[in-house]
């Protein structure tokens, strides 16, 4: 079942202005309610969205589902699925901001457990915003530095139902509710659209997923510099990760992980730095 939080009046006054002055266009956060922090350049990162461990010694760097507290003494990063419901969770939604084609919820083909929300208009936008902004509030309460927003790309997936301009009009009102709750926001994945999110959605960061093994992690650094953190998979390594960690286009943030993120303890577990 899903955690809810009650988000403070003043969030809710807050996210009802940002929603009357969105637009697929550039726009202008709005102040902080504390200065933001982004993650330390280089630090060495864990994901561990599979369940929440200490992280290991020299970690500067860990992500959480939001459900799980934050990491204590690191930068920690709370995970949200900002364009789709999570697995088990899509009955929690309004039915009208699920995406639907011939009647039926159009699933994402990876992750058959989770249903694409629907972007392409204001108002399913502002029901989107209206549930994950209890959410973010719940992520900066708990002590989270940072938000990110999974499934950027979902219009890829949408067959035409949703366009770029459609998510990236969800992604600027999601940053801009992040920032008001003085937390950072990470674009996750979605290469091809770097500039676009970071130009005028307005995100601070990327946490990037297999940039190495694809040839991507030029794309987020050319836009983004310093502010690239990389998680690679063990079941898709197309040369040693030792070259990957001496490849000068890998991010300095980088880790390999089990496709599964496995708790320390599990068999598939597996957690591997640059610095060995």
């Amino acid at each position: 079942m899903t955690r809810v939080r009650t988000a403070a009046a003043a969030v809710a006054v807050l996210l009802l202005g940002l929603i009357s002055g969105c637009t697929a266009g550039p726009a202008s956060a709005p102040p902080s309610a504390t200065p933001l922090t982004l993650p330390p350049a280089g630090a060495v990162p864990d994901y561990q969205l599979g369940g929440a461990y200490d992280p290991a010694p020299g970690v500067g760097i860990v992500a959480r589902d939001r459900t799980d507290p934050p990491a204590a003494g690191v930068y920690s990063i709370c995970y949200l699925n900002g364009f789709q419901t999570q697995p088990g969770e899509a009955d929690d939604w309004p039915e009208e901001v699920l995406l639907h084609r011939g009647g039926e919820r159009v699933i994402d083909p990876d992750w058959p457990d989770e249903v694409l929300l629907d972007t392409s208009t204001a108002a399913a936008r502002e029901q989107i915003v209206t549930m994950l902004a209890p959410w973010i509030a719940g992520c900066a309460a708990d002590g989270y530095a940072a938000v990110e927003f999974d499934n950027l790309d979902s219009y890829t997936r949408s067959g035409g139902a949703l366009s770029r301009d459609d998510n990236l009009a969800l992604a600027t009102l999601l940053v801009q509710t992040a920032h008001a709750q003085g937390l950072a926001s990470a674009q996750k994945n979605a290469a091809e659209d770097a500039a676009l999110l970071r130009e005028q959605a307005g995100f601070d960061f990327v946490v990037a997923e297999e940039c190495a093994a694809y040839g991507e992690c030029a794309a987020y650094t050319e836009v983004y510099g310093d502010l690239v953190i990389d998680i690679e998979y063990t079941d898709n390594l197309p040369r040693p990760f030792a070259e990957m960690c001496d490849d000068p286009d890998s991010p300095a943030s980088l880790v390999l992980r089990d496709r599964e993120l496995t708790m320390r303890g599990d068999d598939a577990y597996v957690f591997e730095t640059c610095g060995g």
